[in-house]
């Protein structure tokens, strides 16, 4: 980014598209006959966000998403199992981008992946069960899948982006 309004608009337009993905997500049903997959749309952004504008506004960028639709279109619940989704998918996908090792899609996949194990791991704690386990093998998978698909539409967003912004 070249300047402090740059990354300041980015970073509203960021937070600001994160918030309707996840309304737009939250409007298509999938029905897998597990419940939580989800594609990870707002994932896309806040991918977009780590590699553009930074790891900070990144990280802010996903607080304040998950913040914004969990009160708008959740409960307390959804809350509580999206930051911990969240905040555990953003620090592994931190620590894999600073391997500097992995592709945009190789971070993007690991960070589909934590946000089930972080959902999970709430799940078992706020219903005193671990048997909610059973399903992380399939969250894994699709959170595999939707990581890899989130990896390729990022990085062609952030060439275009750095394209542009170095005009």
């Amino acid at each position: 980014m070249k300047n402090v309004s740059q990354k300041t608009a980015f970073f509203a337009l960021f937070v600001a598209l994160a918030f309707v993905f996840s309304y737009l997500e939250s409007l298509i049903p999938l029905n897998f006959g597990v419940p939580g997959i989800k594609l990870g749309l707002a994932n896309l952004v806040v991918v977009t966000a780590m590699y553009t504008v930074g790891e900070k506004q990144a990280f802010a960028v996903s607080v304040i998403r998950i913040l914004l639709a969990g009160l708008t279109f959740g409960g307390v619940f959804s809350l509580v199992y999206s930051l911990a989704g969240g905040v555990l998918s953003f620090c592994a996908m931190l620590l894999a981008k600073r391997c500097k090792s992995l592709s945009v899609t190789g971070v993007s996949i690991i960070g589909g992946a934590t946000h089930n194990i972080g959902q999970i791991a709430a799940a078992a704690v706020v219903m005193e069960t671990y048997r909610i386990v059973y399903y992380l093998p399939v969250l894994l998978l699709a959170g595999a899948v939707t990581g890899a698909v989130i990896g390729v539409v990022s990085r062609m967003i952030i060439n275009r982006l750095n394209q542009v912004i170095k005009k």
